[in-house]
Formats: structure tokens, sequence, C-alpha cells
């Protein structure tokens, strides 16, 4: 059996990017998502997410446990949170250029590994389902998802202050002569805002982009 896999040693191009901004390829990876609206402090996004973490250590104690491995198996730490997020239609209307949030619909996903399949992602569901009774878990999917060409950036700060990050991010697309297809991001949360002070919290940005034409 191979090493555990851990994603902050294996995947630093992924989940450590540095404080600039650059452009990744990011191939194909399979994802448990949940979707989800409103204020992100709201009871319906802490429910999202305390649903996702519960299926995916279901997920990585049940396949640690089983004698019959998928194939490629080996243990591994579970991946950080990531959210999908843009503004409801009736917002996009009109946009002014402030976000409330509101108006936020978002995507909440956590990464799982290759050898994770659908089969086993509806094996583990509904496992967590009998051992809890957040209703939540009725609406997570398994997704596999390909991002492609995409520019990114680690943010240190208050989420609140992630406009800053963002306008360099545009300012590197200029440069290189690439296009922001949406105004759609990821954020990739590495730090647990439960426990760390605002202006030390990390978080992954990243946007899809496409080379402009010449």
């Amino acid at each position: 059996m191979q090493s555990k896999h851990e994603w902050r040693k294996h995947e630093k191009h992924l989940y450590l990017p540095k404080t600039k901004a650059e452009q990744i390829e990011i191939d194909s990876f399979n994802f448990i998502s949940i979707d989800g609206q409103g204020h992100p402090q709201n009871a319906e996004f802490v429910a999202c997410v305390e649903a996702l973490y519960s299926l995916a250590y279901t997920i990585k104690m049940g396949l640690k446990k089983r004698q019959d491995s998928p194939p490629g198996y080996t243990d591994f730490t579970v991946y950080p949170l990531e959210g999908l997020w843009d503004i409801n239609d009736e917002a996009k209307k009109h946009f002014d250029g402030t976000v409330n949030k509101n108006d936020f619909v978002y995507t909440l996903m956590i990464r799982q590994p290759d050898f994770v399949s659908a089969e086993l992602f509806n094996e583990f569901v509904e496992i967590a389902q009998n051992k809890t009774h957040n209703t939540a878990l009725e609406k997570i999917r398994f997704d596999q998802l390909r991002e492609g060409p995409c520019v990114q950036m680690l943010h240190i700060g208050p989420y609140d202050n992630e406009a800053a990050s963002f306008e360099k991010m545009e300012q590197f697309c200029q440069e290189h002569n690439l296009r922001r297809l949406s105004k759609r991001h990821r954020e990739i949360y590495l730090s647990d805002a439960r426990k760390v002070s605002a202006d030390k919290l990390k978080t992954v940005l990243r946007f899809q982009v496409e080379k402009q034409g010449l």
C-alpha cells in the first residue's frame, strides 16, 4: 500500500499558491457537491458545510476500514472545503458593482480521490444519512469537474477584502492577454474561520480564463 496522500505536500501547485497571480491548468477531479443560496452566515450554509464534512469523513474512514479497497486506494487527508460563488439572476440585472451577500448563489464542494467512484459515493452517502439527521445530505451529489485554464492566487486576510486580490488577478489577465470567462469564481478555504483570526485567513482565489484573440 502506498503512503498516505497529503494534499498539502503532494499538490502544492493546486492548493498552496503564492500571494501573486499566476496562470494554471486544472485537470478533471471528482467532488462531492451541494448547492445553496443566501448569506454565508445563515443556517442553510452551515448545514451544507456540516453535511459535506460528515460525508467526506464517512468516505475516508469507511474506505480505511473495508477489506475490499478500490483499485489505486491509499489513505488520504480530507481535501479542503471549496466554494463556487456567483449572484442570482435578479441581482445581475441590477448589478452596480456592489454585492449584497443575501444575493449569493453557491456550490460548496470537497474534492475526492480518483478511486472514489459514483458507486462508492452512493454507498457512503446512505451510511452518512443513517448516522446523522442533517437533511442537507440528501442534496449532495457526485460531480466530475474540469476547470481548464485559470488564474489563481493566495489571498491572506478577511473574505471582505478579497476584491483587492481579484484586482491583481484582473491586472495579470490584462498583462498576459487573458480574458476572464465570468464573474463566477472559486474559493478554497485553507483556514478554519472559527479558529483563525480574520487577518490571517488563507484562501485560494481562482477563476477561469481564455486566451484573447490576437
